[in-house]
This record gives structure tokens, sequence and C-alpha cells, in this order.
């Protein structure tokens, strides 16, 4: 086993759960910020705006998600490839993976805006915009879009950051934009009355903050010198950011095609039932948001596994791979159980947060969080599986997996259970999905770590000899 790389770095040699707790702990709080981005913008619109300007942040909800796809493409691509390299003694492969991950995100950033400032209303309107929600959804999303490059930018580095042992730093750079995104709503919102444009302005100066402690932050990079070389894109470097990225980027884009299937679906079978399409729209916007908030903390800790399970993985130090993966398991079990009973014994007090609305807002409104959220208590499998599989350089079983509930099952049940059930069907949809591609996750990672049990027996028949 070759130990280059290993001695003195505390990946290879600290205590498991006490790494887990020094990378997920700001991962988590940094993914929570990104959550709480869109639900502060939702909860000031829904209180000062309403129900039609709750809509269209849904509405608008699947660009930030190709945002968030894109930076996990770069960010996570290249902290996965880093950490592997690392763990390798690459040092000097290793400082290109984190520069052109960076410089990537940032160009295809602003090929989104000037996409989305050209193709708005069509884009708008294939997201599942009904004619009274389009005008609050482009007042918004005319604006927001400025920040995207921002956005990209601080989510990607809030990856390479922690890759180079500074989790505490990534944390820092979310939270302070998170901050002053709550302080400037209600500022822009309450005090000067701006409704949809107040939110999104206040939005993109917080991203834009961030985004310049990441750049500062990448200026003096710990563990490898950054110089403007690494920055040049270069295409066997982006080759293999791609592929281990591509798992999570997937799994965002996936969840972006379901959120404009489901809109458009609540659009047609909520006009034919008694609520009508705009407040199966808010409330699935709000339903979405809350979500966000127990994903937020599952994939944090699934990041903040990430840098020690490739360390390791590389390193062949096959028994600390186990054993970060499963305290990362525990972790997740433990969060989904709290989750599950707060969506059920709070429904409607969840919805309150977000603003008035009539009876029938709010008895959808609760139907849909109980139902639809219900498989949430086993959803932490899927995406910890999936990080685990990309951390180990196994970037297509991860990609598989990260498919598995929004693609070859929540989709089809979305298309499907609505023509048999009507809108109820697509409440069903949600906890059917999840409990299958938890059963597709358990079976792949036993079948995994019975094929490490072996290379680790090599590997110490290896040493022994």
């Amino acid at each position: 086993m070759s130990n280059v790389g290993v001695k003195g770095n505390p990946l290879g040699v600290a205590p498991i759960g006490g790494l887990v707790r020094k990378f997920a702990v700001p991962s988590i709080i940094a993914m929570l910020v990104g959550a709480v981005y869109n639900i502060v913008d939702q909860i000031f619109i829904g209180q000062f705006v309403g129900t039609l300007g709750n809509a269209a942040t849904n509405i608008a909800f699947p660009l930030t998600i190709s945002c968030v796809a894109i930076s996990l493409l770069c960010g996570i691509g290249a902290a996965s490839n880093f950490n592997l390299a690392m763990g390798r003694g690459e040092t000097s492969d290793a400082a290109y993976f984190i520069g052109n991950g960076v410089a990537t995100c940032v160009c295809v950033g602003v090929i989104l805006l000037i996409c989305t400032q050209l193709f708005m209303d069509g884009m708008l309107n294939a997201f599942g915009s009904t004619p009274d929600v389009l005008p609050y959804a482009v007042e918004y999303v005319r604006v927001v879009s400025f920040g995207f490059p921002f956005l990209i930018l601080t989510t990607a580095g809030g990856h390479v950051i922690r890759a180079d042992g500074s989790p505490r730093i990534a944390m820092i750079c979310n939270l302070s934009g998170a901050i002053l995104n709550v302080g400037l709503d209600a500022l822009f919102v309450i005090g000067f009355g701006m409704g949809m444009t107040g939110a999104a302005l206040a939005t993109i100066i917080g991203q834009i903050i961030s985004a310049i402690i990441v750049v500062a932050y990448l200026r003096r990079y710990k563990t490898v010198s950054l110089n403007a070389k690494h920055f040049v894109v270069k295409i066997h470097f982006l080759i293999k950011i791609i592929s281990l990225g591509c798992a999570s980027m997937v799994n965002q884009i996936a969840m972006m095609v379901n959120q404009i299937a489901l809109n458009n679906a609540l659009k047609i079978y909520g006009a034919m039932s008694p609520y009508g399409s705009d407040i199966p729209l808010a409330c699935a916007g709000v339903t979405i948001k809350v979500a966000q908030l127990f994903f937020a903390v599952v994939i944090g800790i699934s990041q903040g596994s990430q840098p020690i399970l490739g360390f390791n993985y590389g390193a062949k130090n096959y028994s600390r791979v186990r054993e970060a993966f499963f305290v990362a398991i525990k972790a997740g079990a433990a969060i989904s159980i709290v989750a599950f009973i707060i969506f059920q014994l709070m429904p409607r007090s969840i919805v309150a947060i977000f603003g008035t609305g009539s009876e029938a807002y709010f008895e959808f409104g609760e139907r849909f969080i109980r139902i639809y959220l219900f498989g949430i208590c086993i959803n932490f499998m899927q995406p910890i599986s999936a990080t685990f599989f990309t951390s180990i350089g196994k970037a297509y079983k991860g990609l598989f997996l990260s498919l598995t509930r929004q693609i070859i099952f929540l989709l089809p049940l979305i298309l499907i259970l609505p023509t048999f059930f009507g809108i109820d069907g697509l409440l069903f949809a949600g906890p059917v999905a999840d409990a299958l591609s938890f059963i597709c996750a358990i079976i792949m990672v036993i079948i995994e770590f019975r094929a490490i049990k072996k290379l680790e027996i090599s590997v110490n028949s290896g040493n022994a000899a």
C-alpha cells in the first residue's frame, strides 16, 4: 500500500467520527444557507405579495436547481478528483482540478444568465406557469438571473474550499450572504414595498458577497498553490471533473425535470379539482422548499464525508472508508426520522409560515406535505450512497443512483398515477419513489462493500508478504 500523501494528513489518520463532524457540520450549514436563500424569499413574498407570488417562485425554481446542478458538477467533480489525487500523492495534478473546476462553473454561469434573459417567457411557460402567475415570475427571474454566475461560483467554491480542509471558511462564505439576504429582504420587500423585484435584488446582493469571499480564499489556497495556469481549462482535467461530478449534477437535473413535470401536472389536474391550478402550484412550492431544509442536512452530511471517503479510498485505507460511510448513514437516518415527525405533526403550521390564503389553500397544503413527504424517513440512503460511489471514483454507479428516485421512479409515477387517481396520484408519487430508490441503494451498497472487503484482504495479504 502506498502511503504517499497520507502521513501527516488528518484525513488518513484522525478519528473518523470527529472528521465527519468537522466536515459535515459546516457543510450542513452551507447547504442550509443555500436553502434559506429560496425559503426567505418565499416567506417574504408569501406574506407581502400573496399566493400568486408563492406560485411564481415555484415556477422559477427550476432555474435555481440548474445553477446548483452546474455548481455540483464542477465543485464536487473538482473536489473529488482533488482528494483522490492528494491521496495518491499527485499534488501537481490536484491544483489543475481546482482551477479548471472554478473556471468552468463561472463560464457556464454566464451562459445560463444570457440564455435566461433571451428566452425567459418561453422557459417560464414551459415550467408550468399560468397566465396569472407569469407576470410575477418574469419580474422575479429578470432580476435574480443576474446572480446565477455568483450563485454557481459560491456553491462550487464551498466544495473546493472544504476539499482544502477549511470547512468553516466554506460555511462563513455562504452564511454571510444569507444573513445579508434576510436583512435586505426585509428592507426591500417591507420597507421599500418592492415586492418580487426587492426579493430578487436581496438574493443577488447576498450571492455577490459570498462569491467575493470564495475568490479571496482561492488566492490563498492552503494545500496547493493556485496560479493563473491552473484556471486555463484543459480537456483531460475537465473530462475527469465531469465524470466524478456528473452523478451529483444529474441528480439536480433530475430534480429540475421532475419539478417541471410536477408543475405542469399540477396545472392540468389542479384545474380538474376543487382547488384550481394556482393553489396546488403555490402549495407544491412551499412543500418542496421546506423539504429542501431536510435535504440540505442529508446532502451536507454526504458532502462532509466526501473528502474522507475519497482520500482514504485513494490511499487504500478501506476500513476507514467503511467507517466513514456508516457514520454518515447513521446521522442521515436520525435526521430523516426527525423530519418525518415534524412534517406529519405540523403541516398546517408550516404552510402558515409562507403567508395567508383560503381554507382550500391550507387544506391542500396540509395534504401535500403529509402525503408527498411521507417517505422522507428513508430518503437519506440514496443521496449518501450516490456521494459514496462518486467519492471512491465509481461515477457510473453514483450516476445510476442519482437517477433512481428522480428519473427512473418519480417521473414515470408523476405521469402515470394522476391518470388513475387525479391530483391525489401526484401526492402519492413521492413516497412510492422514495421506497423504490431506498431499496436500490441498499442493494448496490451491499454489493460494493463485499468488493471492498476483497480489496482489503488483498492489500493486507500483500503487506504481510
